[in-house]
């Protein structure tokens, strides 16, 4: 990419410029950004034009002076301008560059500058929305936030309160399982079971001869 700048005294010297009869000037130039020493001059090349790069001519209003700016291997359809003056009115040509030329000049394209101050009010204007939107932003995430803690409340406490019913009812099962216990329980085996018999068992191998007793 190659920027050639040259500032002309119209009337004193000239520039010698080829034009190219198959090129069409630029369409829809416009102004996209213009500060107090500052702006952005931006447009569109008509489809179809073997465009290599662009050149602009900058020329303040009444004023025989003009700053030419070119600019090859390039695509782009921008170009800065700087150094201006503030509340100055200036008038802007764009042409198309291709290997056999230039174009016919575009449309003139005429602003102004604004004051240093205007540009300063203009930037606070878009830091306090920049403050604002942020602000916005920061209250959603708030509202978010609390919104999860009081769901997480919600669980803690339905979770304790579970709790504390299963343990309120440990102690009637304890209760109930003693009780059962207790019933099936005799005073040979005061934790439960059958009553064995105190005789023992009779052997038919070993059988005691039996004796009867009788008072008179």
């Amino acid at each position: 990419m190659e920027r050639f700048f040259l500032l002309v005294l119209s009337g004193c010297l000239g520039v010698s410029r080829v034009t190219a009869d198959s090129l069409s000037p630029p369409v829809n130039v416009t102004i996209k950004e213009v500060k107090a020493n500052f702006a952005v001059v931006a447009w569109d090349i008509p489809e179809g034009d073997p465009v290599i790069g662009f050149a602009i001519t900058q020329q303040k209003k009444d004023v025989r002076m003009l700053r030419f700016i070119q600019e090859v291997n390039t695509t782009t359809r921008t170009c800065a301008l700087w150094d201006l003056e503030e509340e100055t009115d200036y008038i802007v040509h764009v042409q198309s560059v291709s290997m056999s030329g230039t174009s016919p000049l575009s449309e003139p394209l005429r602003f102004r500058t604004p004051k240093e101050a205007e540009t300063q009010a203009s930037k606070n204007e878009v830091t306090m929305e920049e403050v604002g939107q942020a602000t916005q932003l920061r209250a959603g995430e708030l509202i978010i936030i609390v919104v999860v803690l009081i769901m997480w409340a919600g669980v803690i406490a339905l979770f304790c309160r579970q709790y504390d019913i299963i343990k309120d009812n440990e102690p009637n099962n304890n209760k109930d399982k003693a009780k059962n216990s207790s019933e099936c329980s005799t005073p040979e085996h005061p934790t439960g079971g059958l009553l064995r018999s105190k005789f023992p068992k009779n052997n038919n191998n070993n059988r005691l001869p039996s004796v009867n007793i009788i008072e008179v």
